[in-house]
């Protein structure tokens, strides 16, 4: 373990300096070409109207609405005609199927009105955590009552639609607060292909918003409102809670845990006052979404899908033991993220680790929908905010998309048409390693941050917010600003020999 001194860290650039991404990002450069070049020194950048928070919310606003119309095949007829043409057009949602199938049409109450024909003992009530269900409830209030089930679903389709882009405004705005100096970043999460086309197929986007708000809170240094807001993400969606473990972890080696204290009683306060009323309610209809997720089965996206249709498993090995497995692994993921935040010589930046973790748990779990991209998008260009490596990975992500619904179509139609299962497991490992090219390269910029984009110049965290600019109480090695202060030391101390 060492200590070491504030003399030692980096001396961070002037807060008022932002970083414009064509100075120093080829990628960005190269496609600021589109629009004039690169700003020159002249440039007024954030003075005029068009301020960066609303060049962001306007891109996110167009890319959303791209993705809208991208599911106008399915929105005219593809969901509720043809076998495959929801597949066919690769615009499948749940969100008009699941307004008839969870009894929203009928005025069912989540979690306290069983769903209509449930024959699950585990499938009972709705299988989503509590926030999201209520922002289903409050999308089916704003659903006119009137009409047929088309028309209804068409309408809840579109409400839904709307609620959801105003989440992803949301969460660009945050993510751009997040790293003060570099508000351009964000355009990175605005621009995403991910974003038109899997925000509307499911309500994640929730929670990423609710998340990056978290985010935004703990860098400007409001530690109860970030644990708060964190604690509603995880109550809209699992995977915001895995965030407190990089919190605890920096926390405890920068030796401000009363810090992470505070964080963590605000998400669990929070987590509290929204599903305590319904455990109180109706407990099982509250506990379905975790019976549900424990008693699933091995589903798509994931690895563990090829290695059951290839017979690579056991012969019926059951969900109890793959559900151990995957704990186990996850365990040994977070472990060696664990060691990470402490060995490297330079205490890695809370988005690294927060990337790290949610793509561990992505990569471990036993289904992965196509919308989970969208978990790892803000904390991706908050961890390596570099455009060609953020497009590679998203390449490698819309190629996953397309092969899901491909493959749907090939199983469902009885001409086969579509992408076959073993082309289907192809993408399936493109994506994994995806995931995995971009894992790697954060890795590296944790154990050698000269490749960090956003360290270069000399800043330290700016996703840390308290953590920011602090010196190490505990670590497993000495920083290399310590090695070199020692060396000089040394070199300093060493006797001089008298001229001849």
């Amino acid at each position: 373990m060492c200590a070491m001194t504030s003399s030692t860290l980096p001396t961070p650039p002037p807060e008022d300096t932002v970083v414009v991404p064509a100075d120093e990002d080829p990628v960005a450069a190269a496609g600021s070409e589109i629009i004039g070049g690169a700003p020159g020194r002249r440039a007024l950048l954030g003075v005029s109207w068009w301020t960066a928070a609303r060049v962001l919310a306007i891109c996110t606003i167009v890319v959303f609405a791209l993705g809208m119309v991208q599911k106008v095949p399915c929105y005219d007829s593809g969901w509720f005609y043809g076998a495959t043409a929801q597949y066919d057009h690769a615009c499948y949602s749940d969100i008009p199927h699941l307004f008839t199938l969870r009894g929203f049409s009928l005025g069912n109450i989540p979690y306290l009105d069983k769903l209509p024909g449930a024959t699950d003992p585990h499938m009972q009530y709705l299988e989503y955590p509590v926030l999201t269900g209520l922002f289903m409830l409050v999308a089916t209030w704003l659903t006119p009552g009137s009409g047929g089930d088309v028309h209804r679903e068409q309408v809840f389709w579109l409400v839904n639609s709307g609620m959801l882009m105003v989440c992803a405004v949301i969460a660009v705005i945050a993510v751009m607060r997040t790293h003060r100096r570099r508000p351009w970043d964000a355009l990175l999460f605005a621009l995403a292909p991910v974003l038109a086309l899997d925000s509307t197929i499911n309500w994640d986007i929730l929670a990423v918003a609710l998340t990056a708000v978290g985010m935004a809170c703990w860098a400007r240094k409001r530690l109860v409102l970030a644990g708060v807001f964190i604690g509603l993400a995880t109550a809209a969606k699992l995977y915001p809670v895995f965030l407190l473990g990089p919190l605890l972890l920096l926390c405890l080696r920068a030796g401000r845990i009363r810090d992470f204290g505070r964080a963590f009683a605000g998400a669990l306060v929070a987590w509290l006052i929204v599903d305590v009323p319904f455990m109180v309610l109706n407990f099982q209809g509250w506990a379905t979404f975790y019976t549900y997720s424990e008693t699933r089965g091995i589903d798509y996206g994931s690895v563990w899908l090829i290695l059951e249709q290839n017979r690579w498993l056991p012969s019926g090995f059951p969900t109890s033991r793959v559900n151990l497995v995957i704990a186990l692994l996850l365990a040994l993921c977070c472990l060696g993220i664990a060691w990470l935040a402490f060995a490297a010589q330079r205490r890695p930046r809370f988005a690294q680790l927060a990337f790290l973790v949610i793509a561990a748990f992505v990569l471990t779990n036993k289904v992965y929908s196509p919308q989970y991209v969208l978990w790892l998008t803000p904390l991706a260009v908050l961890a390596r905010p570099r455009w060609r490596d953020f497009l590679v990975w998203q390449a490698c992500e819309v190629l996953y998309f397309l092969a899901i619904w491909y493959n749907f179509a090939y199983t469902s139609s009885p001409n086969q048409k579509g992408l076959a299962t073993d082309w289907y497991h192809g993408a399936i490992m493109v994506h994994v390693l995806g995931t995995l090219f971009l894992c790697v390269l954060v890795i590296r910029d944790v154990l050698l941050p000269e490749y960090d984009a956003v360290r270069w110049d000399g800043s330290d965290d700016p996703s840390g917010g308290v953590l920011d600019g602090l010196a190490d109480v505990l670590a497993l090695s000495p920083s290399r600003a310590v090695e070199e202060e020692r060396e000089a030391v040394e070199i300093e101390a060493e006797p001089v020999s008298p001229p001849a």
